[in-house]
């Protein structure tokens, strides 16, 4: 049996928009499921935000989030996690980082590292750090 690891991202009402811009990034499926479909809110505030949203794609790329709905205590942290992006193409690995820093805070720009062929950290415009890399040595 295969297992897969696939990031979770708590947003405070920016899940759907979240979600929409990373399938333009990635390409894929985007799947929603709002508060009022699964638990049959109808508070106008909250029946729209995503109880359960993803966007997979054909080549592995897979990312699910969700709003924190109201009466839940949100709080992103600082630093509470990195979504990172590793492949073996310098290529689409580039082209994956310049759709992504549309409006984002680059941390660490895009460039060859001691560690690896290609290396970069950014802040995007939902506030979510990414890590995208191609590893100098087979992972």
């Amino acid at each position: 049996m295969a297992i897969q690891t696939v990031a979770h991202i708590n947003f405070n009402g920016q899940a759907r928009d979240a979600l929409s811009f990373y399938q333009t990034v990635f390409g894929g499926d985007l799947a929603l499921v709002t508060h009022a479909q699964a638990y049959g809110t109808l508070e106008a505030s909250v029946a729209d935000l995503v109880s359960w949203g993803q966007v997979s794609s054909p080549e592995g790329f897979s990312v699910m989030a969700f709003d924190v709905p109201p009466e839940q205590p949100f709080d992103a942290g600082k630093k509470p996690f990195f979504v990172s992006v590793r492949g073996g193409d310098i290529d689409e690995i580039a082209a994956y980082w310049k759709k992504l820093s549309e409006d984002a805070t680059i941390i660490q720009p895009l460039a060859q590292s001691g560690w690896a062929k290609l290396y970069g950290m950014l802040k995007d415009k939902f506030g979510v750090t990414w890590v995208l890399d191609v590893p100098a040595y087979p992972a």
